[in-house]
């Protein structure tokens, strides 16, 4: 079920509101609790009731191994460190089985000139989200750093379905004692208009403006068989806004939508495109990512302490991992790479002391980021290079039939005129609507400083009301969010 869908919005949203909140009014604690893990659980069938099974033993396991970590395992003579590698390795294996095997097969295949037949897996919801979720449970409880946690809470951690299917990645030390307050069992009507506000701009965000550069991007890297050098970047930039309206509208959704049982997720985006440089990037984009990788990647290898050259390689081996979880692709590989060589050039330049203009900063920090999208979206390497190939060719420049009269000279250059944007079926308006965006990035408040100084007066009703209109004129189209496939 999506969140952008009628049947959510009208039906299960509100549905779930109301009889979660009539048990609290009846101080029926457990049946409330009881009822959000079931409604979370029936959200994440909706797509398939086959994974069903698979989120439940996940969950069930993890919960005995952390509880088990907790104790004192002297009784039945197994080691801490032996448990928590268990667990991590059962986690992986699960993860591994369903997203990495088909890849692992086509590459032995490759090397050894094997025939051995593909899986096929389809690609459970949420796996890798709730898996890493869970693995840095496991851990936390081996540093002793998680309580013994009532069974419900706990499901409801993993399963909580604001959060459940695309993050933010949430840890137990934020949400676990969320669920357990008594403080968040009634309603809070701010809490209820501010997250009615969040939610509305993040649905705006998604289906008006993600889903409108959607098109362009989806033509010119798997429809077009070449590009000019317009379109190229019209392809590129393009998906660069529908990557981040898309995912941080569901963030945006999310976090309203928890805000309605009174619950906080964390922060997930801030206004990265704004970044100066990469570290900044990666402060701002996707942060619970960028949290859990520094916190169980990076500083377990060494982090910075063991000096510039370890420290290069623990940056590299983070981000290589970082682009491996996205996907199953040596182009997810080489985009993890791209962005953790970045970071190795970032540290050196920093120890030379010497400080670009922020305006060329930024410019530098953007399009790097724009390049590296480029192999995070395209399906095969040729749609990668297709795209960076034409992005760089001064031989395909093509202008549209109205500037001819007046620049016709530009013909001896190898410059022509037709079709500028013929191939991605776009217009002057993909133009347009790339500017538009470009400042509203830039220049306008995101939506988490909105809300943060929110008030509920008609300026913010009407606000809201509009581009929920809006949005919801738009729900008829088939669109889902980028970030289920990773």
């Amino acid at each position: 079920m999506l969140f952008n869908s009628y049947e959510f919005i009208f039906f299960f949203l509100p549905f779930t509101f109301f009889i979660y909140f009539y048990f609290l009014n009846k101080r029926l604690i457990t049946s409330a609790k009881g009822f959000l893990v079931f409604a979370s659980l029936f959200f994440y069938s909706w797509w398939n009731i086959t994974y069903l099974p698979l989120i439940l033993s996940s969950m069930l396991f993890n919960y005995v191994i952390g509880n088990s970590l907790n104790e004192n395992l002297k009784k039945i003579k197994i080691s801490k460190k032996a448990l928590l590698t268990f667990g991590i390795i059962a986690n992986l294996s699960l993860l591994g089985y369903f997203k990495y095997s088909d890849f692992l097969l086509e590459n032995f295949n490759l090397a050894f000139d094997g025939s051995a037949p593909l899986l096929h897996l389809a690609l459970p919801l949420a796996i890798s989200f709730f898996t890493f979720q869970q693995i840095a449970y496991l851990v936390d409880s081996y540093r002793g750093e998680t309580s013994e946690y009532d069974f419900l809470n706990y499901a409801l951690f993993v399963t909580f379905f604001p959060q459940l299917i695309a993050g933010p990645i949430v840890h137990h030390s934020e949400m676990m004692p969320q669920f357990a307050s008594r403080w968040n069992l009634a309603k809070n009507y701010k809490n209820i208009a501010t997250g009615l506000f969040i939610f509305s701009i993040g649905l705006f965000k998604k289906v008006v403006i993600a889903d409108t550069f959607a098109t362009w991007a989806t033509n010119g890297f798997d429809n077009a068989e070449v590009l000019n050098l317009i379109e190229a970047w019209v392809t590129s930039l393009s998906y660069t806004f529908q990557l981040y309206f898309d995912f941080s509208g569901y963030t945006d959704m999310a976090i309203g939508l928890a805000l309605l049982f009174n619950i906080r997720l964390p922060i997930n985006f801030n206004s990265p495109y704004k970044a100066t440089n990469i570290q900044d990037f990666w402060r701002r984009w996707h942060i619970t990512l960028s949290r859990f990788l520094k916190d169980y990647i990076y500083i377990p290898l060494g982090g910075n302490r063991k000096g510039n050259f370890r420290t290069y390689n623990n940056l590299m081996a983070t981000f290589i991992l970082g682009g491996i979880w996205h996907g199953a692709g040596w182009t997810f590989v080489f985009w993890g790479f791209l962005h953790g060589f970045a970071l190795v050039i970032h540290k050196a330049w920093g120890k030379l002391e010497f400080k670009l203009w922020s305006w060329l900063a930024w410019l530098i920090t953007f399009n790097f980021i724009n390049i590296a999208w480029v192999f995070f979206r395209a399906k095969e390497w040729r749609d990668a290079l297709k795209v960076l190939s034409s992005m760089f060719s001064l031989d395909n420049i093509v202008l549209h039939p109205v500037f001819q009269s007046k620049l016709s000279f530009l013909g001896e250059y190898g410059i022509s005129f037709g079709g500028m944007f013929e191939d991605i079926h776009g217009s002057k308006w993909s133009v347009v609507w790339l500017l538009v965006v470009l400042v509203l990035v830039l220049r306008f408040r995101n939506s988490i400083e909105k809300s943060d100084s929110f008030k509920l007066n008609y300026k913010t009703v009407l606000f809201s009301s509009f581009i929920f209109v809006i949005s919801a004129l738009y729900l008829n189209k088939v669109s889902e969010f980028l970030y289920f496939n990773f």
